[in-house]
Order: structure tokens, then sequence, then C-alpha cells
């Protein structure tokens, strides 16, 4: 209930982000490949993390985070 919903990308959805905002992955900001939040997603390093959570204002807002071994 605390923890906002993480999702994997699929390489499809990783390179239509990366055209939609004009991006790479060193531009994201990082995960732990170890974080409690992404533990059950299978997740390997350079993987992108979608992350919504919910907002006062905005309703829900959307969040990217690439996965990088800590």
């Amino acid at each position: 209930m605390l923890v906002p919903k993480h999702a994997k990308l699929s390489e499809k959805d990783k390179e239509a982000l990366f055209k939609k905002y004009n991006i790479t992955s060193n531009q994201l900001p990082k995960i732990l490949a170890s974080d409690a939040a992404i533990a059950p997603l299978d997740v390997k390093e350079g993987d992108i993390i979608k992350i919504v959570r919910a907002s006062p204002t905005a309703g829900t807002t959307t969040f990217y985070r690439v996965v990088v071994n800590g």
C-alpha cells in the first residue's frame, strides 16, 4: 500500500520512451537492482523501471529509473 506500483518496461516501450523524450538511459535516475520494491520483477542492469505514484494535485505521476548494480 505504501510502495508505488513498479513495472519493468519491454524493449519496445523502452525505445519509445527514449524517442519520445530524446534521452538515453544514462540520463535517467538510477535504482539499485537490490531494491526491495523491484525484487519480484526479475531485473537486470540496464532495464527501465516505470514507477506510478499517487499525487494529490495531478492524480498520478509517472517516473522512470534505470537499474544499476550497486
